[in-house]
């Protein structure tokens, strides 16, 4: 799914102790170059799924190839034998433990995230401020104060390089398939990839994840795909094509944006359907998403028979994916014409008659629930509500930010913690002191995201300064550094100039 990174970013305003949450806009690049896809494996993606693993993250373990046990037996014996070792296990795995959730297929998910954020060992320096991690990864990145310890003591890079010819031996099983995909993807759209400037497209391979699972992910202009391999190596080719596809057809749907507008109707049409909400707040999304769908189903083996297809595309409809029977259609006259999607994608959006997809659309019983987009959503289907709010926030409409996260409290949606924080953001904007404090302190009573908890101690210091009440500022600043995400570096930071001098706002500008 071609999705907007929706990360943290910081906004001054008056008294200068707001953080605002808002969105990193996805960038584009669309000109003459030589494309960037490749197959790679990742010391730090290994490093991160290792010590979960460590930690007790047994997901799918039996299914697994043989290698992770393998890895796992290694480094619990590094453990054991190493008493220093021994010391960085303990607060790691707290860590872990303290963010396990109840879903065990979200397990894996945050930590894909926060590894494809962070550089190379043995520093696992962030690729990114704090606030501007995705905020899947941003709940999990207290982890990073871990790594460094257990990498050296428990001799992870030995470990790793002991296996470097096995996960060799592993990723060769994906490079002609891969190719080929790319090959034969290409020559059906008629686009080459090559007509992408600065984007990549990288496939990572990593034994100590749960085969069962892929992780495909949108950060900008970049798209990833992570996969392990089961004992059998069955391939995932499927997978990784729908996220490739993504690569090629998003860029077309942004450099076509007005075209949409027309099309929007039919987002009324589809608000019953299992679909994420994200495809149903976004035209240009389930558009994407419903060529792509019809691209797998006209690609499918020859020998698959019409009234498997036709299955196929009546499971879209009912699940919202409403125009992937038009698509599908249209992909015919398409595969007979010389033209490259590229120039025959305008045109494909042209000839939607927009009544009579409503018509078809209002008659189809959609289904009770969906299967959950490949592409990795930033945020769960839950937080509509919280993510509008930050987006009118980071625009400067206060009032809507508060009407909207009001609501998500009101009516239970998404983390109340994370609303009360944007209801303290509103009334630091409003220049409510009072307000602001009392928002912050119930969301330290209820947030679960540790930024949020950190945040918010942060803050409340730096009202208390402004009060003139030290005492209690530093006790903020001081259990700021104690929360779960203490440990990121510009809320460290922040404690740590908190502690040093009582805080003072920025002076405003003198008009000119």
């Amino acid at each position: 799914m071609p999705e907007i990174a929706r990360n943290f970013l910081g906004q001054r305003v008056r008294l200068a102790f707001a953080l605002s949450l808002a969105v990193l806009p996805a960038l584009y690049g669309f000109a003459e170059n030589t494309p960037q896809v490749s197959l790679d494996t990742s010391e730090t993606l290994f490093t991160v799924l290792t010590a979960i693993n460590t930690c007790g993250y047994d997901q799918e373990l039996n299914a697994s190839d043989p290698l992770r046990a393998q890895i796992r037996s290694e480094v619990g014996k590094a453990i054991q034998n190493t008493p220093e070792a021994q010391d960085t296990i303990a607060p790691l795995c707290a860590f872990y433990r303290e963010h396990q959730g109840v879903d065990p297929s979200r397990e894996l998910a945050p930590y894909v995230s926060l590894a494809l954020y962070l550089g190379e060992a043995p520093t696992f320096t962030p690729k990114a401020k704090q606030a501007e991690l995705p905020p899947d990864a941003a709940g999990v990145a207290g982890l990073v104060a871990f790594l460094q310890p257990f990498y050296e003591k428990a001799g992870l890079h030995a470990i790793w390089e002991r296996h470097r010819e096995r996960y060799n031996e592993l990723t060769q099983i994906y490079h002609a398939p891969l190719a080929k995909m790319t090959f034969d993807t290409e020559i059906y759209l008629k686009l080459p990839s090559s007509g992408y400037l600065g984007r990549q497209f990288t496939v990572y391979l990593d034994a100590m994840g749960a085969p069962g699972q892929t992780n495909a992910r949108n950060y900008a202009s970049d798209y990833y795909v992570v996969i392990s391999p089961s004992a059998g190596t069955a391939s995932k080719m499927q997978q990784i094509r729908h996220t490739y596809l993504h690569y090629l057809l998003d860029p077309l749907a942004l450099k076509n944006g007005a075209s949409f507008k027309r099309l929007e109707p039919l987002l009324d049409e589809v608000k019953p359907a299992p679909m994420d909400e994200v495809f149903k707040e976004h035209i240009s999304l389930l558009v994407t998403e419903c060529l792509i769908r019809a691209i797998e189903t006209r690609t499918m083996d020859s020998k698959t028979p019409e009234s498997e297809r036709e299955k196929i595309i009546a499971e879209a409809d009912v699940e919202g994916y409403v125009l992937t029977r038009y698509f599908y259609d249209a992909l015919a006259k398409f595969e007979k014409d010389p033209a490259g999607m590229r120039n025959a994608y305008a045109g494909m959006l042209g000839s939607i008659e927009v009544g009579k997809e409503m018509k078809r659309a209002s008659q189809i019983q959609f289904a009770g629930e969906a299967a959950p987009e490949l592409l990795h959503l930033a945020r769960p289907r839950n937080e509509r509500l919280l993510l509008n709010a930050e987006r009118r926030l980071s625009a400067g409409d206060r009032e809507t930010a508060q009407k909207l996260a009001q609501q998500a409290l009101d009516e239970e949606e998404g983390d109340p913690g994370r609303a009360l924080f944007i209801l303290a953001e509103v009334a630091t904007a409003n220049r409510d002191m009072e307000g602001a404090r009392t928002y912050f302190e119930r969301a330290l009573q209820m947030a679960r995201e540790p930024q949020v908890i950190a945040w918010s101690h942060i803050y409340l210091g730096r009202i208390f300064d402004l009060k003139e009440n030290r005492d209690a500022a530093v006790d903020q600043y001081r259990a700021a550094l104690s929360s779960p995400g203490g440990a990121l570096p510009e809320v460290k930071s922040a404690a740590q100039r908190g502690l040093e001098q009582p805080y003072e706002p920025p002076q405003a500008k003198e008009p000119e």
